[in-house]
Formats: structure tokens, sequence, C-alpha cells
């Protein structure tokens, strides 16, 4: 048998460039870098990292400088808005890159996935990566393993970090120290020592908000009122919206209070925030700083935001001061603004009931606005007229049905024993953990508790609320009071003031028409 000879052809193309073996091309090299904070300290070592990297690919003969990409300030757990680094990735697979070097696994990405599949993405269009730290060439045969176990090491480390930060989110919580993002918070600012103070000319923005909503206007119409006078948004912006009016409305922040823990965050990749309903812990600290808002008065907007959602089904319209405050005699229902001759001169606003034509009962009147003005100053001239007598009828009602004091004493029972019951619970979760029992009779033991618990929190929610209603019920009466103490003699024109402060609504028939005060007090007017 011949003896076989065996001929070496050697490469021609390089496997990882797919250049000719010989060819004289440079290897085109870009830089990463990333830091995930933007404090002082970080901001060093990310100039050190732009320097470093562009000296080390400079100085290399065989290689060309096409480019230094860098994130800063940004977090690595997700690639979506890191803007250097996706720029970095589409120039890549655009042909402009042949090799891209970076400090660290962790600075390239701390999610597992997002960094195999974009090293894998790269691969496909023959684009290397370097990680300096850990010696790892992703064309390396073993590069890919050690790279999985790198991310996932540094995968780790993120969630490590978050958790410790989310820990220490919720002990600050617990000890009742409370921080916000000030710049959303219109009236409110940071003190030199650290404190919450009240920003004087802001805080007259936040209570004519609540003022005009007070006096009838929805959020839409203050949002509307709000941009007419170029007064600026929270965020410094020209036009107001409905949306910021209404949280500002029911922000808690307002009346000296704070509530912890209204989000919180559900994956420490994504950084994903959602609204706490339930799912972790929340702590209201109360007189926590300088009120804007007097707790009875913020109480108050409160019942009446609740209110409009409830009435009688319809949609709650505060476009003016005469909105949901026109009542018809006949059906009950509310009037409305119409306009006749809107295109031409004989232009002109009247109120008609909603149902007149729904309803064949429903035969009242058209009203125009001075016509319910004039009414109005007719029925609180009488009013005025028994001042002394109304003030004491309203001073017992005040005393009869809004005092709360046997409501709260059985309110702080109520939580007290909810935190019984919450410790108790707790108690025998960490018992079957650590002690061997019967899991039937741990099961039954745990229902027990947990009915309990449920029965008495459902309890406290109720008297809560009922609490609150009384409260904003006796401001109501108390505002009611301030103001007719004050007032020396007849009004002779139309108080828009007066109007939203102390009527209730006012009542159109088909003959009679009168006033219902907040107090209660109904004045037919002729």
């Amino acid at each position: 048998m011949a003896k076989r000879k065996v001929t070496t052809i050697p490469a021609t193309i390089n496997k990882f460039t797919a250049k000719p073996v010989d060819s004289k091309k440079k290897r085109r090299v870009a830089g990463y870098a990333r830091v995930s904070t933007d404090h002082e300290d970080q901001q060093t070592s990310y100039e050190a990292q732009v320097d470093y990297y562009t000296n080390y690919i400079k100085g290399r003969d065989d290689w060309e400088f096409a480019g230094l990409y860098s994130d800063e300030g940004i977090s690595a757990t997700n690639t979506k808005h890191r803007d250097g680094f996706n720029q970095m990735i589409a120039d890549a697979l655009a042909g402009k890159i042949d090799l891209i070097i970076t400090k660290s696994v962790s600075r390239f990405a701390r999610n597992t996935v997002d960094s195999l599949t974009t090293i894998r993405k790269l691969k496909e269009h023959n684009i290397e990566c370097y990680f300096e730290k850990e010696n790892i060439w992703t064309f390396d045969s073993k590069g890919e393993l050690l790279l999985t176990i790198m991310s996932s090491l540094a995968q780790e480390e993120s969630r490590s970090i978050s958790e410790n930060v989310t820990w220490g989110h919720r002990k600050r919580f617990a000890d009742g120290k409370v921080s916000f993002a000030y710049s959303r918070v219109m009236g409110l600012d940071k003190g030199s020592d650290g404190q919450i103070i009240v920003n004087k000319e802001q805080a007259e923005v936040v209570k004519l908000l609540f003022r005009l909503f007070l006096n009838g206007m929805t959020p839409h119409a203050i949002a509307a009122e709000l941009t007419k006078r170029g007064i600026k948004s929270p965020s410094g912006k020209d036009k107001w919206n409905q949306g910021t009016v209404r949280r500002m409305l029911s922000n808690e922040k307002y009346k000296g209070d704070a509530l912890l823990q209204k989000e919180f965050t559900v994956d420490f990749l994504t950084k994903k925030h959602k609204k706490n309903e339930g799912e972790v812990p929340q702590y209201y600290v109360e007189g926590n700083h300088e009120a804007i808002i007097s707790p009875q008065v913020f109480d108050l907007v409160q019942a009446e935001l609740e209110r409009r959602k409830r009435t009688e089904g319809t949609r709650y319209s505060g476009v003016t001061i005469f909105s949901n405050k026109i009542k018809c005699g006949d059906c009950g229902g509310w009037y409305g603004s119409k306009v006749w001759h809107s295109t031409d001169q004989y232009r002109k606003v009247i109120y008609r009931c909603n149902h007149k034509y729904k309803n064949e009962k429903c035969q009242t009147p058209h009203v125009t606005e001075d016509e319910v003005k004039a009414l109005f100053v007719k029925a609180y001239n009488e009013l005025l007229s028994e001042k002394n007598d109304i003030i004491a009828n309203a001073e017992i009602i005040f005393q009869t049905l809004c005092t709360t004091d046997n409501l709260l004493e059985e309110k702080q029972r109520l939580e007290d024993e909810i935190l019984i019951l919450v410790e108790m619970t707790q108690n025998i979760v960490a018992e079957n953990a650590r002690v061997a029992q019967d899991q039937e009779e741990y099961q039954k033991r745990y229902d027990g508790l947990v009915q309990r618990y449920e029965a008495a929190k459902k309890e406290y929610d109720e008297l809560a609320e009922r609490i609150e209603q009384k409260e904003a019920q006796g401001e109501r009466m108390r505002q009611f009071i301030k103001t007719l103490q004050k007032q020396e003699g007849i009004i002779t024109e139309f108080d828009e003031t007066l109007w939203g402060g102390m009527v209730d609504y006012v009542t159109i028939g088909k003959e009679e028409r009168s006033v219902t005060f907040k107090d209660g007090t109904e004045i037919t007017v002729e």
C-alpha cells in the first residue's frame, strides 16, 4: 500500500474578521464606558474609563479607533434606555465596528438575557467583544460559558443591591422619615436642615386651587382657569391639566401629613413601578410638617370628591359656579347650561332641567344667570335678618351631629385590636416555620385570625369613613357660621365667594323658587 501524503493548505481568511490573513486592513475597535450614578466620585470613574480606552485603542498599530460610546448615570439592569450602548450596537451591526472593548461584564449588562442576546447577535455579524477585567474574548470557545457565569453573578449582584436599597427605604418609612420629589409637589420645599418647609408664594396657588374646587368647579375647569391666569404648573408648564389638579386635591401632604410607599418596585431588572394596592405595607405620618390646607378643609374636599362621583349616576358638571347647584323642583334632577342663538347677536346662556324633554311631568321653566344671582341676593339678605337665630341653630347642629370624640375612641380601639391580630398571625407563621406541628390545626388557627382581622379591618374602614363624613360636615358648618358672623350688613350685589361658600343648591319650581344653605336652612323667595 502506497504511503499517504498529507499537504496542509493554510487558511487565507481570518475566521474571526472574515478578512484575508495577510490583509493590511486594521481592525476597527470601539470602547464602551458606563457608570450607574451621577455622583461626583462616579464622575471621576467615568472620565477615567473614557480616557483609558481612547488611549488604549489608539496605542495599538493593528487597531483603528472606531469611537468611544458611553452612558453616564444610567443603570445597566436593562439596555432599553441606554442610548450610548444602543447606538454602539447599531453601528456595529451596520458594519462600522469589528471589536468592542469594555471594562467588565457588569459594565456591559447586569441582565443575563440582555447580555447573551446582544453578544450572540454581534457574533452572527462577526463582531467580537472583549471584557478586560475577566479576560473574556467572545470568539474564544470558552468565552460564552464564562460570559454566562459572569453575567449571572452580575445579575445576582444587582438583585442584592436592589433588595438592600428597598430594605433601606422601607426602614426609613417605618421610622416615619419622609422624603419625596419636591419638584413635583407645588408649595413645599426642602429646607436647609432637610426638613419640609412651605413655599409661601406657591402655597397661595394651592389655596386658590382648593378654594375654586369648593366653589363648585371641576378639576378640568380649575385647570383652564389657572392656565388663563398665567400660573405655572408644578412642572413649570404654561398649561395645566385636570390630572395634575386632581392629584393635588388628593395629596395629603398639603394638610401636613405624609402617606409613605404609595408605589413599589415590581422587578429590579425592569425597574417597573406599581401602585401599592395592599401588596406591601404603607405608613401614614400625621403632623409631619406645616400644613398649607387645614385638615378639616382637606377632608371636606375629599368628601366632596367622593360625593361628585356618586351624583345620582350622572357626570358632575362644574364648568361654571352654577353647575350642579340648580335643582329641578319637579323631577329632582339638575339644571344644565344651554346656549341659544350661539352664532348670532342674540346669543344667550340659560339653565334648564336636563330631563325637561325626557320626563313628561317636568314642567319647570328655564332661568338665566342674572335671575339666579338675584334669587341668591334676596335669600341671603333674608337669612341675615335672622342671623343670630341661624347661627345659634347651626352651632347646636354642629355639636349634635358633627362631634366625633366617641367615634375616635372606637377607632383607636379597633386600631389596637388590628395590630394585635397582625402580631399574633406573624407569630404563628414564624412558629410553624420553626417547629413541626399538626398542619390542619395550624390552618384552623391561621384562618381564624385572618377572619378576625378582616372583620376588624372592615369595621375600622367603615368607622373611618363615618368620621371623615362627620368632620367634613362639621367643616362646612364651621365655614358657614364663620362667614355669617363676619357679615355686617345686607349685600346689594351678587358675591361669587359667598355663593360658593354658603349655598348648597337652588330649587326652581313651576311657581316657587328657594335657596338651601349649607346649614340646611331653606329660604323661599317670591
